[in-house]
């Protein structure tokens, strides 16, 4: 009897031996995998993004071109002038309406004798000089606190 008895446990211990054998290989296996998988679709990735941007651009291009076919237009070209430039033909008078505006505001000095800025509407040169004068004036010193 006892040559029965040691027989199944043996046939047991290989059956664990063989299992963890089994799963050493498929660890290894999925370990290996992992790194090429993982590259493989970053990849995938990087390729999207690519055609991604190859269509933004194939789009941007054909509107540049469209964009040149209206410019060598001579049609187009002649009635931009017109508009945009107020180019006349010869013999055509040219009438440039002009439409009243807000009266103008005063720039300089307010009734205390301090400089005013003037707004963005105010001309440029109007704006920088402004600035100069503000910045020769004494900043008044805060209150000291109580």
């Amino acid at each position: 009897m006892p040559a029965t008895s040691a027989k199944p446990r043996q046939a047991q211990r290989g059956l664990t031996t063989r299992a963890a054998i089994l799963g050493l290989v498929f660890c290894a296996l999925v370990v290996s995998a992992a790194l090429p998988l993982r590259q493989y679709l970053s990849q995938r990735g990087q390729v999207a993004a690519a055609e991604a941007k190859q269509e933004q651009d194939r789009a941007r291009v054909k509107a540049l071109e469209d964009r040149l076919r209206q410019l060598n237009d001579p049609a187009y070209v002649r009635a931009q002038a017109r508009t945009r430039l107020h180019f006349v033909l010869p013999g055509e008078t040219p009438y440039v309406l002009i439409t009243p505006s807000a009266a103008p505001r005063a720039v300089g000095r307010s009734a205390l004798g301090v400089a005013t800025a003037p707004g963005p509407e105010a001309p440029w040169y109007s704006q920088l000089w402004s600035t100069v004068r503000v910045a020769d004036q004494p900043t008044p010193q805060p209150a000291p606190a109580r």
